[in-house]
């Protein structure tokens, strides 16, 4: 039997996530800050099976009665606007999901955030009786569409166990890391990976063009061996013709880096191929590529 869930936030990310939960038999309540967005989710998933969705008004609204409530907003301050509205954002204090979640019910978020406003909001649901995990997610737009994302948690072993059938709608693999901020952190570690494996392709394709190889032919070789990685196989392609329109952003990815350069500082440790990177990915910037696709580094050397 399906549960009756909320999803605030409706995005690249949540509007096809909200719809794999309610494709797999759940009452979804929806919540937007734009609500033509989230009228227009409801409107293409009325003949899922499930009559009951909702739209909300508010994130207190739509966390009302539901037994897990998901997130998948910006950023920090996004976060707290939607869990207790303390940001002088749009939904207002008496407005946030905490205050609609009764004690027993579980927030799972996807947000990609700091770990500190992590433990933060963690710490106010606890006084609430109410479950936290922590969830970012990787794979990308197209993971979220083809309910393929990996999902990286952090949280309380029973609060997972119940929350762990349900996102089994959007998930080729998700796993229980440790407390909270556990999700948060393993997600850091994600984006340091993806940092400097895309630096290292973007100047081998330049490397490999500057020596008059046939550039698409060398990967096609290399791909078989210790080279061989998710970005190579799936970018090194577009990144050769110049097409940078596949998904995660610059900006994004430079929010992203700027939370891991954050929690490295805190923890006293120095990550100089990533403060590198971060700083490249702010030329990319420079050069009009704000939009663009991470694979876009290689423009600093290709235009």
């Amino acid at each position: 039997m399906g549960k009756s869930v909320a999803f605030l936030g409706l995005g690249v990310m949540g509007y096809p996530m909200a719809g794999h939960l309610a494709g797999a038999g759940h009452k979804v309540t929806v919540y937007n800050r734009n609500p033509e967005r989230a009228a227009k989710w409801l409107l293409e998933h009325r003949a899922t099976g499930v009559s009951e969705h909702g739209l909300a008004a508010t994130p207190r609204e739509a966390a009302e009665g539901a037994d897990v409530v998901f997130a998948c907003v910006g950023a920090d301050d996004d976060l707290r606007d939607i869990c207790i509205g303390d940001t002088g954002g749009d939904t207002g204090g008496d407005n946030g999901a905490f205050a609609g979640m009764t004690a027993g019910a579980i927030f799972c978020d996807h947000t990609t955030v700091s770990a500190v406003v992590t433990r933060e909001m963690a710490a106010v649901a606890a006084e609430r009786g109410i479950g936290y995990l922590d969830a970012p997610v990787s794979g990308g737009e197209a993971g979220a569409v083809n309910g393929q994302l990996t999902i990286m948690v952090g949280g309380a072993e029973g609060d997972y166990a119940s929350v762990e059938p349900v996102i089994k709608a959007y998930a080729k693999m998700a796993r229980l890391l440790g407390p909270v901020g556990a999700g948060q952190t393993t997600k850091m570690v994600n984006q340091i990976c993806i940092a400097g494996v895309v630096q290292g392709l973007a100047e081998a394709l330049h490397f490999a063009l500057e020596a008059g190889l046939d550039a698409k032919a060398v990967v096609e070789v290399i791909s078989g061996g210790a080279a061989q990685s998710w970005q190579m196989d799936n970018r090194a392609g577009t990144m050769i013709d110049g097409k940078f329109d596949f998904g995660f952003a610059v900006d994004w990815m430079r929010k992203d880096l700027a939370i891991v350069l954050g929690e490295a500082e805190g923890m006293g440790i120095s990550l100089p191929l990533t403060e590198l990177v971060d700083g490249f990915y702010a030329e990319v910037q420079e050069m009009g590529g704000a939009r663009n696709d991470t694979s876009s580094l290689i423009r600093r050397f290709r235009g």
